[in-house]
């Protein structure tokens, strides 16, 4: 056992609490006489102690990293020990022996002597990680003097882990706090020296030489601020993990990364209902198409989550297929790999025949604006006909629900991209394939951080090369999210869907693309025009200088969730729609961008074609 020898000092502690007791309850050192007229006492009160600190799991715990659990199981199993063996001697042991006079006030002054001596052993355990702190700086000749931001829960962690971990040559020096009312107070015994318009009086004071910013669900304003406070103390700063990567719920040192955009950009933590979520994932046979694509490998990876009873990874690239297959592997979940295109019907027929799914996620798209202006019929027959087709099987297999994937470039789109999406948003709110046994859906939303292809990706290739950063306009601005975000509330919204509604994301505040590429130089450790220069090459065919998220002749309508509205628009004329759609796909054979995008514009008639 790996800790026998806490076993045996438990007994020896046991017994010294005993002979204490009773020394304080007859007031003398010497009370053998009253402990031998109880000589019953002590093996009773063994018999029932060793086995409950073995049930309360007290021998299964490391108590160099004990907190108030830990103590809180030690006093149950006392107590509780305590408790049986008095009740033995009341109603046993004494009318059956005949003993008289057992002094009962001994039994609770036992069990608390027992809880000091027991947990004071411990906790003087729990404190040693200190001791050797103090001892390894005292001989070390490398170390860091660390700040940490933010003494709540994450603060407390990772300064634990510091102080339990001296080779990392971390030495925690005190906290900074926004919150006046803990000014002055201690936490492991380092001080919370002020807030973050004292950092450069801080720094120079206490010698510090770096920053961890352990502010989890901090929004990106505050972290934004938090780093510039370090930037103006000449520091080097690093973070832990946000809300979405702290899966096990605890921080640990090893976990601390370089400041990334994402946490720049962080918002409020999105929250979602897991049981309402749970009611149509758990058990489902679910189906994802463009499962290896940034947003479907996300959903994926969510879905897992649930315990569907089959995911079925639809997707085209057979690398990407080939990934996120292989990751998914270990989750537990049986998956069904797919080599597939949404513009093939009969292959689509195929699958939902075999697989019967349930639900659908359909984020398979052509996205890339500057190459779908010259591929216009590459990009309907994907984004159009291939919804139009899992639509179709969808009616035809009795699937319960479908979630479209769209765009903020659906609203008002000077781009292909942007009308064909509008036009499949269409196919969802119209009557066409809505019976009372389906409800599609559509998630409109603007865009994600990190995503193939993305202007993020983009800017650290020309940051690594040594620049410039291009930007196609000083006023360019767009809305952001990050993936696992905007996965899960897509993931809810299918939860909230009755059928035929677009719901639209809530995406917080646009950011500049100048803003963003400075940041990322920035955070690369360069400044902006000074070492990395930024350059303006004019905007791109069918880009905008502002996405939207709702059309003018659209109504916001809020839903039960804080994070999801729905964009509610005229009623749709069904019959147009669909021999709108038929001449679309007849005319895709003829190859004419002119004509697919004249009649792209008849059924979204606020697109605006660039010539």
């Amino acid at each position: 056992m790996r800790n026998r020898h806490f076993l045996l000092l438990d007994i020896v502690l046991t017994l010294l609490s005993v002979a204490f007791a009773f020394s304080l309850r007859f007031d003398t050192l010497n009370a053998f006489d009253y402990f031998a007229q109880s000589w019953f006492f002590v093996p009773l009160l063994l018999i029932f102690r060793t086995p409950l600190l073995f049930l309360f799991g007290v021998y299964r715990r490391l108590w160099h990293y004990a907190s108030v659990n830990e103590f809180f199981s030690l006093g149950q199993a006392i107590g509780l020990s305590s408790i049986l063996t008095g009740a033995v001697i009341v109603l046993l042991v004494v009318p059956i022996v005949g003993v008289s006079g057992f002094p009962r006030s001994v039994i609770l002054l036992e069990a608390l002597l027992a809880l000091v001596m027991i947990g004071g052993l411990r906790f003087t355990l729990r404190l040693s990680p200190n001791v050797r702190r103090r001892s390894f700086f005292v001989l070390s000749t490398v170390k860091q003097r660390v700040l940490v931001f933010g003494a709540g829960d994450a603060g407390s962690l990772i300064v634990r882990e510091m102080i339990a971990n001296p080779a990392l040559g971390l030495e925690p020096i005190g906290f900074v706090d926004d919150d006046f009312t803990k000014k002055g107070m201690r936490i492991h015994n380092l001080p919370v020296l002020g807030d973050r318009a004292s950092v450069g009086k801080i720094v120079a004071e206490c010698n510090i030489d770096a920053a961890i910013v352990a502010m989890p669900t901090a929004p990106g304003k505050v972290i934004r601020e938090v780093i510039e406070a370090c930037r103006q103390a000449s520091i080097p700063f690093k973070t832990i993990p946000g809300l979405y990567e702290i899966l096990s719920g605890k921080v640990q040192v090893n976990a601390i990364r370089q400041v990334e955009l994402e946490d720049l950009l962080r918002r409020d933590p999105v929250t979602i209902d897991l049981d309402e979520v749970g009611k149509y994932l758990q058990n489902a046979r679910v189906l994802v198409t463009g499962a290896g694509g940034s947003i479907g490998s996300e959903l994926c990876r969510q879905i897992t989550r649930f315990h569907p009873a089959a995911l079925i990874l639809y997707e085209l690239s057979e690398n990407n297929l080939y990934q996120i297959d292989r990751e998914l592997q270990q989750s537990g979940t049986r998956i069904v790999p797919v080599l597939g295109d949404v513009r093939d019907s009969e292959k689509i027929a195929s699958v939902f025949a075999r697989d019967q799914p349930q639900v659908v996620f359909h984020a398979a798209a052509h996205k890339h604006v500057p190459l779908t202006e010259l591929n216009p019929d590459e990009v309907i027959a994907n984004n159009v006909l291939g919804t139009r087709n899992l639509l179709d099987a969808c009616v035809q297999h009795r699937v319960r629900r479908f979630v479209l994937i769209s765009t903020d470039k659906a609203v008002n789109p000077r781009s292909v991209m942007g009308a064909s999406k509008r036009v499949a948003e269409m196919m969802v709110q119209s009557k066409l394939y809505r019976n009372e046994n389906f409800s599609p859906v559509a998630v409109r939303f603007g865009n994600v951080l990190g995503s193939n292809g993305s202007v993020v990706p983009l800017f650290k290739e020309q940051i690594a090369a040594g620049g410039p950063v291009t930007v196609t306009h000083s006023d360019m601005e767009r809305y952001f999210m990050t993936i696992p975000e905007a996965v899960s509330l897509i993931i809810q919204a299918g939860a909230l869907g009755q059928g035929g509604e677009i719901f639209v994301l809530d995406m917080g505040e646009p950011v500049k693309i100048t803003d963003l590429a400075k940041d990322l130089i920035r955070l690369s450790g360069f400044e902006p025009d000074r070492d990395i220069p930024i350059v303006f090459t004019g905007t791109r065919p069918g880009e905008k200088l502002r996405e939207e998220l709702f059309a003018h002749n659209e109504t916001r309508v809020l839903t039960k969730h804080p994070q999801i509205q729905i964009a509610r628009g005229a009623p749709m004329n069904d019959n147009f729609l669909r021999v709108a759609i038929e001449m679309l796909s007849a005319d895709i054979q003829n190859h004419d961008p002119t004509s697919l995008k004249r009649k792209l514009q008849e059924i979204v008639p606020e697109f605006s074609i660039n010539t």
